[in-house]
């Protein structure tokens, strides 16, 4: 596979292009982004469907663009896909006609193969093995069921916020786009239902930002985030039925004004339909798909167990000694297995303690003396995928406060766990990082057991280096540890 690949996607309401650069054999990040509100789709629905002069000009002007921008990327491969206002068009052969006099070649996808691409997307950079997806576009929404981690099934609807615009709130008619939705939504088979599901494209990201600016989300980030739908159908019903002035007051951006009413009223029918109880909202759908589905072709279309890409990302970008970085993670995890047996940390926090050593030197790249600092932001913002943000947030937190006492009070609190536990887990970082510095630190071995005064922590080292004892006298214990033994020479640094 091309180091730079460009994906191109020409849907109803926008022409969208995204570049990725791969950094590994799975790993990759995004490079770039851009997008066209070309609008392609305009008029058709009242022209039996036929593309418009006007709009097949505006898509082909941004498609010329769009090659500049991925050549002076060095992108060397480009995927470019059309969806539902192309594949509906009786003169499709036109606009792919004028795209091919550009040097581009234009593959029209099905509604089925849409749904796919967008539910490949989800089930490898979502944190769940199991939901059903909605991806609604100008001119149709794709739903896919996904359980234990494969796509089961997948359906294409005839719904679309440009497709209802035009053909309902254009001219008033609430009752009739109602009529209409739920029409759609009983001929699906009854075995799409799940209680998750996973918001795909513009409208459910648009109501996301909205949600978010209301209840004051604290994270500044889309993808991953989540909501409980009883808690905001209310907002959704008065999106639609609000008068198009009155939707910048619901938190609606100006760029979205004209097509979200249709897309909420279709995105709240749907998740009353499939009996949703928990909203996953997707900054990743179709081109992020048609990526991911190039890249796993060898892989059966998701990655390895235990694979992050994000995390294998951003070792590859980042990381300068990858050795101490592989032995700082081994350490961690040797720490996690000595409290095993007293259950000091509940076992979801294994694969943060994990990450977290791994990566906590990655500040590094930045600036060596404010390293923790570096690393917290760059983790915090660029572990995108697979994980959610309460990892996110406890994996940064645990690095930045890896050679300190974390405080009594934090930012972000409500989304981490208790004291207790975040501090015994970054002092296992902190320990590890120390601890790599010994000679032969595979040699390491830890045992933990209840003494008179707290937990005592013995590290059994044939050897333990000067400056790594001076480095153990000054590091900060977290309650309840009360002392450090060093087994070798049986000294009590407390």
């Amino acid at each position: 596979m091309a180091k730079i690949t460009a994906i191109i996607d020409i849907g109803s309401n926008s022409a969208r292009m995204a570049i990725f650069e791969k950094t590994s054999h799975l790993g990759f990040h995004l490079l770039y982004e851009t997008k066209s509100k070309v609008r392609i789709s305009e008029s058709s629905y009242a022209h039996n469907g036929y593309l418009q002069p006007k709009p097949m000009e505006r898509a082909i002007c941004a498609l010329k663009d769009f090659l500049y921008i991925a050549k002076i990327h060095k992108a060397r491969k480009i995927l470019c896909v059309a969806t539902s206002a192309v594949r509906d068009a009786p003169n499709k052969a036109e606009f792919l006609k004028l795209a091919r006099g550009i040097g581009l070649k234009i593959k029209v996808i099905t509604g089925e193969q849409e749904a796919y691409f967008g539910a490949l997307s989800a089930l490898n950079l979502l944190p769940y093995t199991g939901g059903l997806t909605i991806d609604i576009g100008g001119g149709s929404t794709e739903c896919a069921l996904i359980e234990n981690h494969k796509i089961i099934d997948k359906i294409s609807l005839e719904l679309g916020t440009i497709r209802l615009k035009e053909l309902f709130f254009d001219k008033g008619d609430l009752k009739g786009a109602k009529e209409f939705v739920q029409n759609a939504l009983s001929h699906i088979p009854s075995h799409f239902q799940h209680k998750r599901i996973f918001g795909i494209g513009g409208t459910a990201r648009a109501l996301s930002k909205s949600i978010q600016k209301y209840i004051q989300y604290p994270l500044d980030t889309l993808h991953a985030f989540e909501y409980d739908f009883s808690d905001h159908t209310e907002f959704f019903q008065a999106i639609y039925s609000a008068k198009p002035n009155d939707l910048p007051k619901l938190g609606i951006k100006e760029d979205r004004v004209d097509s979200i009413q249709g897309g909420a009223l279709i995105f709240n029918l749907c998740l009353l339909h499939f009996g949703a109880e928990k909203v996953i909202t997707s900054g990743a759908g179709v081109r992020e798909g048609v990526f991911l589905n190039d890249l796993l072709r060898n892989e059966n279309g998701h990655f390895p167990p235990n694979f992050n890409p994000s995390v294998r990302n951003l070792k590859d970008r980042f990381q300068k000694n990858a050795t101490q970085s592989n032995l700082q993670k081994l350490l961690a995890m040797r720490l996690f297995s000595a409290q095993e047996n007293l259950a000091l940390i509940p076992h979801v926090f294994k694969k943060h303690l994990s990450i977290s050593a791994e990566l906590c030197n990655i500040g590094i790249a930045l600036n060596f003396y404010e390293k923790s600092y570096h690393s917290d932001y760059i983790l915090l913002n660029a572990l995108s995928y697979g994980l959610s943000h309460q990892d996110r947030l406890l994996i940064a937190t645990l690095v930045r406060f890896a050679s300190k006492k974390i405080p009594d009070s934090l930012p972000f609190l409500e989304l981490l766990p208790d004291l207790q536990t975040l501090r015994i887990l970054s002092f296992f970082v902190g320990l590890s990082e120390i601890l790599s510095q010994n000679e032969n630190p595979k040699d390491f071995h830890f045992v933990l057991f209840n003494s008179l005064n707290g937990y005592t922590l013995q590290i059994i080292h044939p050897n333990i280096s000067y400056i790594v004892q001076e480095k153990l006298e000054k590091f900060p214990l977290p309650s309840p540890f009360s002392q450090l033994v060093l087994a070798s020479a049986f000294k009590d640094l407390r």
